[in-house]
Formats: C-alpha cells, structure tokens, sequence
C-alpha cells in the first residue's frame, strides 16, 4: 500500500463497514440479527409473569388457567377442545356416581323408585374397561347419557345434590 493511504486497521475504526470481506460482513450481520432477537427476547421474558399455583387435587388449578385462556382470547385447537370433551364425559359419570353413593349414605331416598336399576347401572361402570387413558370416550358416554339423565332429573338426587357440602363431589 502507498505511504500516504492510512492502514487497513485504521480505517476499520473510522469504518467499521466499509474495509470488511464478505465473511466478516455476514458475522456481524448474523451477530446483529442475534442482538435484536436477545432484546427482544430480554422485552418479552420482562413482561412474563409466573405463577405458581398450589392446592389440593381437585381444587380447581387447571379450570383457572382454562378460564385465564378463555378470557385473554386464546382459542382452543381442535385436538384440545376433544380431549375437554372426553374429561367432561368423565367428569359427568364420575359426578353421578358420588351421588348415587352420597344419597344411598345419607339414607335419601329416591324420588322414582325406578330410578334404582339407573342408580344400580351407574355404580357397575367399569372404570378399568370403559375409561381409555383416564377419559370417557364419546361413544361410552353416550350409552350412558339417558341413565345420567333420568337420575338427574330424580328428586333424590337433588337432594344428595343440595347437600353435597357433606360429601365431596369434584366439579
């Protein structure tokens, strides 16, 4: 190089651009992109709140994350919305169940003495070969659904129902 033209590492300091190969301006391209994702990455982690919630089984900390869901306008996916679906059907037959048992302990007694052969129908559900993976399927329940029916619509288990403060009955 000519005497009167400066270094090449002297105008890298007065311009850091210009006197780079393609190399060295695809890294620090690369590493200003990185740059701007950590900020905003650093941007979101601030905003993010956690929490922990703790309770009981049953007490209801996955239907509050579900509403909190609900209410900030997040959608369900169809795969997420089946598988609600089958928990519910569990949840019904489960429900119907402790009532059964609950009005029989507190000596109610049933509205439509018919109602014992659906009493007796629900308490021989078979949890081992009617439950997959822990859910009620759709075509199960829907055996059951004229049963769960006619005992809810039963006085005596209204009854059970009114007085479920005495019994736990999961929601």
């Amino acid at each position: 190089m000519a005497d009167f033209l400066p270094s090449r590492s002297s105008l890298s300091g007065c311009f850091p651009g210009c006197m780079l190969n393609s190399t060295e301006a695809e890294q620090q391209r690369r590493s200003k992109e990185i740059d701007k994702c950590l900020y905003r990455e650093k941007t979101y982690v601030k905003r993010l709140v956690k929490i922990l919630l703790l309770g009981a089984g049953e007490s209801g900390k996955s239907t509050f994350l579900k509403q909190m869901r609900i209410i900030h306008g997040q959608d369900w996916d169809r795969s997420a919305r089946e598988e609600f679906r089958a928990t519910i059907y569990s949840n019904v037959i489960k429900g119907v169940r402790v009532l059964v048992d609950a009005r029989e302990k507190l000596h109610i007694p049933w509205g439509n003495p018919a109602n014992q052969t659906n009493g007796n129908k629900m308490m021989a559900f078979d949890t081992r070969s009617e439950v997959v993976q822990g859910m009620v399927q759709t075509y199960t329940f829907l055996q059951y659904l004229p049963t769960v029916r006619a005992l809810w619509t039963d006085s005596g288990i209204q009854h059970a129902y009114d007085r479920r403060r005495e019994f736990q009955l999961t929601s």
